[in-house]
Formats: structure tokens, sequence, C-alpha cells
């Protein structure tokens, strides 16, 4: 009688069932998604080179269109709330042409490589289904250039949205699924989660995929990850901007405004604190008060702390929404704010206790001052150990050796210099890194591959090999440098010589 109702509440065993049967029904409608996947990836996987194209051109056109774009655009503000309707548009359409543009001529299909010094010729093969998790920040762009290098390998993509991002991705299905029908090819390459979107469908669709591959919370990367499925993820993002006492403060304040205020600074890529060289601290300041930055002090410091960080946390009603209505909802003097397009914090702490440190996705900016180059370089690795390992650091200068020595030494994967960052971390046409929404970061973000995410991701790659005229190496050009700074230790390259001619003697 295990099974029974006691006073109106279900047994134990009652729920363990009622899960079971809940996980079994999850199961079942992804594995049918699945399925249809797999048979229209059949088709396309006997696509050449110029067919798949095509679908690369169908489904960059169907969020580029104009009319679309905007719809996109504004169901994407309407649904989430994040961002601007004109940033959005313009974000769909700058991402998915740069895309567009690094994919034309590339070779997916077939050999795509041939190596006749190692005799090895390199063939692209699909994985297969690829399960794409994007985010309500960019609900249009993300999901868009996922399908784009998913077809560029002749794969299916299963997409799992952000709830708020449903609708949004769901009209663009639709749309892909329209230029798809032009061409004749099956709309079950690019399929959809069903609405509501859970945690528990996401999961599943990660685990009966061939390849993940997601951006979005740290907790969806981090499912990801422990899916069991070969998964790509990308790391956190709190980028850190230095500005040195060489670089052109208005040139370097225009960058910085434009980046930090695009689409409400819903990108992982926009800064969040700028480390200023302590000779041009004031100077720098007043250029980001004449591009719509706002210092605030001590007491509105603190008002805005409450409001953007209520128990220590990033508040989500305040996320991406422009500086104007953070600070009303601070409670800061409205004519003050009035024309505000960031809001600038002084900030001398990193770590939990000083929330301003880590990312904001809000027109907010900390501001370090630094004695010289190498504290600036010291302030941003505190930073870091804090939040954004790996992903991206900015720096403005007329140095550019400075550049290097940050990518020697800091925890990150691209180094931008002299641009504005958002909009360079992932690619621009003047630029020579791949246009992605997905930027990975390395070991030191926990990720796979530190990367911008690019079509060669979305492929396998058999390598057949040939034989070649044998070089087999002298051990002495091998271990010269080495005996050399050895000779005549313990153990060393002497005793090692010995011990051969002692074997060489016995046989």
């Amino acid at each position: 009688m295990l099974d029974r109702q006691v006073s109106g509440k279900e047994t134990p065993h009652k729920k363990r069932s009622d899960r079971s049967a809940e996980a079994s029904d999850t199961a079942r409608l992804v594995a049918e998604l699945i399925e249809r996947a797999k048979k229209a990836q059949a088709i396309a996987n006997r696509y050449d080179q110029a067919s798949t194209d095509l679908l690369v051109a169908a489904a960059g056109w169907a969020i580029m269109e104009p009319s679309r774009n905007r719809v996109l655009a504004e169901l994407a503000v309407a649904d989430t709330g994040l961002g601007n309707v004109v940033d959005k548009i313009e974000k769909n359409h700058r991402k998915t042409l740069g895309l567009l543009r690094d994919l034309k001529g590339a070779k997916s299909v077939g050999v795509i490589a041939e190596h006749g010094d190692t005799g090895i010729i390199e063939i692209a093969r699909p994985v297969g289904v690829v399960a794409a998790i994007t985010p309500s920040t960019n609900p249009g762009a993300t999901p868009a250039n996922k399908i784009i290098n998913a077809l560029k390998g002749r794969n299916a993509v299963i997409l799992a949205p952000s709830p708020k991002g449903w609708t949004t991705c769901a009209k663009l299905v639709q749309f892909v699924h329209a230029e798809l029908d032009k061409l004749g090819a099956p709309r079950d390459l690019v399929q959809l989660l069903p609405a509501p979107v859970t945690k528990a469908t996401t999961h599943e669709l990660m685990r009966q995929a061939d390849l993940v591959v997601a951006t979005g919370s740290q907790a969806n990367i981090r499912a990801a990850y422990a899916s069991g499925t070969p998964a790509f993820g990308v790391g956190a993002g709190n980028v850190a901007s230095i500005v040195d006492r060489s670089a052109d403060l208005d040139e370097a304040a225009r960058q910085i405004a434009k980046s930090k205020t695009f689409d409400n600074a819903t990108s992982c890529s926009s800064e969040n604190s700028l480390v200023l060289h302590a000779e041009i601290y004031d100077a720098m300041l007043e250029a980001l008060a004449r591009n719509g930055g706002v210092l605030l002090d001590s007491e509105e410091r603190e008002r805005l702390r409450a409001a953007l960080f209520p128990e220590g946390k990033l508040s989500p009603g305040l996320i991406a929404k422009d500086a104007r209505t953070i600070a009303a909802k601070a409670g800061l003097d409205e004519k003050r704010f009035r024309s505000a397009r960031f809001l600038m914090v002084p900030e001398d702490g990193f770590g939990p206790a000083h929330p301003f440190s880590g990312e904001k996705l809000a027109p907010v900016l900390a501001i370090y001052g630094a004695a010289d180059f190498a504290e600036a370089m010291r302030i941003v690795e505190r930073i870091y150990a804090y939040q954004g390992a790996g992903h991206s650091v900015g720096l403005h200068t007329r140095d550019e050796d400075q550049a290097l020595e940050l990518g020697l030494k800091l925890p990150v994967s691209r180094v931008i210099v002299n641009q504005a960052h958002c909009i360079a971390t992932g690619g621009s046409f003047d630029n020579g890194l791949p246009f992605s929404l997905s930027m990975g970061c390395g070991t030191w973000g926990r990720n796979s591959f530190s990367d911008n995410m690019n079509y060669r991701h979305f492929l396998n790659i058999t390598r057949v090999s040939r034989v070649i005229p044998e070089r087999v190496p002298d051990e002495k050009e091998v271990f010269s440098e080495y005996f050399a700074r050895t000779a005549g230790t313990s153990g060393g390259p002497r005793s090692a010589a010995r011990e051969a001619k002692r074997q060489d003697h016995r046989r």
C-alpha cells in the first residue's frame, strides 16, 4: 500500500514514478527531434560544396533581409527586455554579413587541404547533429551564427534557446525554413526545442546530440561539459581595458563609449573595468565625460550598488537597461543623469565584496587608477582572478609592444588594441579575428578551446597519411643543446655515453 495518498499528499514512491515518467517523455520527445535531424543530415551529407554554400546563404538571408531583421530585433527586445532595437538590427546584420564573408570560399566538403611535405590529405566530414544552446542576450544573432556554421559543415542543428528568447528563435527558424524551401533542402536540418524550454529538455538534448555548442549562463556551460557529449562552451566575460599614458585619449574615449553602450552592454565583450594610467587619469575621465560618461560620487555609488547588486547579486531587472533607467532605479538625481550614456564608478578592490569589479551586463564602468603599466597589468590580473579569466583584455596605447607583453603575461585569449572592444572581439571588418558571438576562453575560463567559435569547430577532419621519404634524426641533433648544458653532471650525457659503450661491448 505504499502508493496510497495520505492526507492528500503523494508518497515518495509516487513522486519518483512521476519524475521517471516525465524523464521518459522528455527523452522520447528529444529522440524524435534527433531522429528527424539525422534523416535530414543524411541528405545534406551528399551535398557538394556549392550546394552546401547555398544552404549557408539561405540561412544568412533569413536574418539579414531587412524586414525580417527588424522583426527579429523588435521581438528580441519585447520578449527579453534586454538591449535596444537599433543596435540589435546592426548586430544581426553586421555579425551575419561578417560570418558570410569568412565562410565564402572556405572549404568544408571533401578534400580541404593537401600537405605535400607531410603526405597528409585532410577531408572535412560532418559532426552530425549539433545541440546549439543560445542566450537571451542575443536571441537572433547567436542562433543564426550557429545555424550558419553548422550548415557549412553539412550538419543538422537543434536550437535550445533561453525561455525568454524562444519566440525570437522560433521566428528565426520560420524564416530559415522559408529559405530552405526555396532550395528544396530538408527543413529538419534546423529545428527548435518546443516551448516551454526547460532544463530537462535542454540537458536531454545535450545528452543525445553528437556535439554541443553552448553560449549563455555558466550553469548551461557546465551542463554542456558534464553532458557526456563532446562540447564547446564559453567562459564568463568581465573585460578590463587599460588606457596607457601614450594613448590618443579622445579616440580611446570614443571607442570605449561606443563599445560600452552598444545594445545596452548585453555583450560579454563589453568593457566592465577601465584601468587608467595615473598620468592621464583626470584627462581620460574628462574625455569619457565628453562621450556621455558620468562619474558617480561616493553617495551615488552606494545607491547604485544597492540597486544593481541587491544582496550582493546582479539584479536581473537592471541587466541591459540604458544608463538613465538604471540611474532612476537607483534614485539618482534625474537632472544630473538625464543625458548619461554610461555610468562610471571609482573602484580599488576586487572580488565579491567589491561587486563593481565583476561583470555588470549594463552600461556601468568600474574605474581603477594605476601608477604605471606594470601595476595596470597586476590590477587586471586581480580582476580576472575574481571573474573573466581567459576572455580578453583591451589596450589603448601608442606603444604596441605593450600588447605583446599582455599576451605573454595575462590569462587572456585575445588582446584587443585600440578598438571598440565589444565590436572587435567577435571579429570585425578591420581586424583578422573570425566573426563570432561565442568566444572560447581556454583552460583559464574552464573551456576546451580559446578561439572565436567558427565553422571548423563544426567539422570532423579525416586525415589520409601516405609514405614520404624517411628522415630519422641523429641523436646528437636532438640532444646537442641538452648535452652541452648538462655535460659532466651526475647521470648526464657522459655517463649515458659510457653506459652505451658498455652495452656495445657486451653485445
